[in-house]
């Protein structure tokens, strides 16, 4: 598109808006909709100009969506515009779903590496596992491969099929697969299982259209394993959909109780949402585990569990994002996500922290400094303070303060994270499996977890392994820190046997802050007794 091109299309396009603005402020406050179509009108100057003269070719439709983005940015940070790319990535991500081959993968010097198949999708049912190269695609090698053209190449409509050639470790000939694509899920809660003969674990990273469905599923699953007690985990999640949040809340919610409400600027921004009193799950005890990464649609569960005193919150203060997006489709394929309200937990805290300083928002340490000012803000007067059902003291400003503060480091040391890094654990996984003939098929998950150790002769093969791929470490820090490289070593092989989420189970259980919210169990069953009781509390009847 040529310059002229470019600037009679802006012109005519901006006098069309300023038209419609000045009509749509009509009713309100017309000297603010001549501002706008004034200032629309230097806009057009500005953009004719840069497409006229500017020292170097300039592309218009950049140029716009670069003012479309500086114009957002004058808002608060979560009203952003999506172009067609990042708008289609975005719905694939939140339906849950899309059609492939059904393994999460990275390249590694060039070569297409299997991290890992997905449980139940194609790769997992023929046996492709983690550590697996793909090194042909269709007969073509698939050595320098980027991202892009890896999905290009393995995604495609359910019921078509593609070739892939396999190297493996222990094999000199490559395996030869014809995989049949099929839907594979995006899982919101891709982990769930028992911690000990009573005590259910649920993993959840993400509020999708899937999300609500999923726990259910997860949790019937561990009732029948015997859970009686529960942790459902949502450090890290930054959110989703908003009825998803709302079907998991009343999943945990009797009676007819407000889980949340939004207030906004206009009336149809303003909603009360509530239970529907068919709580699936309303007795066992329960404990929330959130982190400065739960967000949004994680505060939304964490803040009416914790105000209706279901459940016990442990960890970190939340990142405090409480602002209502509601998304506008554009004809060009992009999205406008625009901020239209703000939430609120059934005590009536506002779950957004304050962003006038947009860098210190958006900055960890800003959160941290939240966190070592809580005990402070407890006494300072100025700080609002809430009630929950069971009269117990919640503070507003944003974001939602646990019950129970937990900040503690999972357990690492510079050796263990720089070979971590180089691979090392991954690459030798492959090694092990092949070399002591281990098979998915004759091994029991279980027993391998509780009983699989390391002989000073496999960590012997380790350190020679190391020694064959030139890696640099210290023969004294791999014996200092033995059970870190074990675990590491166990999780990979767990991994390659059986995939992700074995994988994740063995590192979990080494986790500190799981550790100290199983501790809390206790408290946690006595608050379920409680409301299971029916004690009086404080009546919600704010707006």
């Amino acid at each position: 598109m040529s310059g002229k091109r470019v600037f009679y299309f802006a012109s005519t396009l901006l006098v069309v808006v300023g038209i419609l603005a000045g009509f749509i402020f009509l009713g309100n406050v017309m000297a603010y909709g001549n501002s706008i179509y004034n200032q629309l009108g230097v806009f057009s100057q500005v953009l004719g100009h840069i497409s006229d003269n500017y020292v170097d070719e300039v592309d218009g439709e950049e140029l716009i969506d670069g003012a479309i983005t500086g114009m957002l940015e004058e808002l608060d940070p979560h009203s952003n515009y999506l172009d067609a790319d990042r708008f289609g990535r975005m719905q694939e991500r939140n339906r849950g779903t899309y059609y492939g081959i059904g393994v999460s993968f990275d390249i590694v010097e060039g070569k297409l590496t299997v991290i890992s198949p997905i449980e139940g999708s194609p790769s997992y049912k023929l046996g492709i596992r983690a550590g697996d190269v793909i090194a042909k695609i269709e007969g073509e090698s698939a050595k320098g491969i980027t991202r892009e053209e890896v999905f290009d190449k393995l995604r495609g409509p359910r019921g078509t099929t593609v070739h892939v050639s396999v190297e493996r470790e222990g094999h000199d000939e490559l395996l030869e697969f014809d995989i049949v694509r099929d839907e594979i899920p995006i899982l919101s809660v891709p982990y769930h299982f028992m911690l000990s003969d009573n005590i259910g674990y649920v993993r959840m990273n993400r509020f999708s259209a899937t999300t609500s469905d999923e726990l259910g599923e997860a949790i019937e699953d561990l009732k029948g394993k015997g859970m009686e007690q529960m942790i459902l985990d949502l450090r890290g999640n930054s959110g989703g959909y908003l009825n998803e949040a709302i079907e998991v809340s009343d999943m945990f919610l009797t009676g007819d109780k407000r889980i949340v409400y939004t207030r906004g600027r206009l009336p149809d921004a303003s909603e009360d949402y509530y239970t529907t009193g068919r709580g699936r799950f309303t007795e066992q005890p329960l404990i929330v585990m959130v982190d400065h990464g739960s967000a949004s649609a994680s505060e939304i569960v964490s803040g009416a569990l914790q105000d209706w005193d279901r459940a016990l919150i442990v960890g970190q203060t939340t990142f405090g994002k409480g602002l209502v997006q509601r998304q506008y489709k554009l004809k060009n394929g992009a999205a406008l996500l625009l901020t239209v309200a703000r939430y609120y937990t059934p005590s009536g805290r506002l779950i957004q922290r304050d962003y006038s300083d947009r860098d210190a928002y958006l900055s960890a340490e800003t959160l941290d400094e939240i966190e070592a000012n809580h005990e402070q803000a407890v006494a300072d007067t100025t700080i609002e303070k809430f009630r929950t059902a069971g009269n117990r003291t919640v503070l507003g400003g944003g974001g939602i303060f646990p019950d129970v503060e937990v900040d503690l480091a999972y357990p690492n040391s510079e050796a263990t994270t720089q070979l971590n890094a180089d691979r090392a654990f991954f690459d030798f996984a492959p090694v092990y499996v092949s070399q002591n003939g281990l098979d998915a098929k004759e091994q029991d998950f279980d027993l391998f977890r509780r009983n699989f150790q390391l002989s000073d002769k496999d960590l012997s093969a380790f350190e020679k392994f190391l020694d064959s791929r030139e890696l640099e470490y210290s023969a004294d820090s791999l014996a200092v820190h033995r059970e870190l490289v074990e675990r590491s070593i166990k999780a990979e092989i767990a991994r390659t046997l059986w995939g992700e989420p074995q994988r994740y189970q063995i590192l979990i259980e080494a986790d500190p802050e799981l550790a100290e919210a199983m501790s809390l169990l206790p408290e946690a069953k006595l608050m379920a007794r409680r409301v299971t009781d029916g004690e009086p509390g404080p009546v919600f009847d704010n707006n």
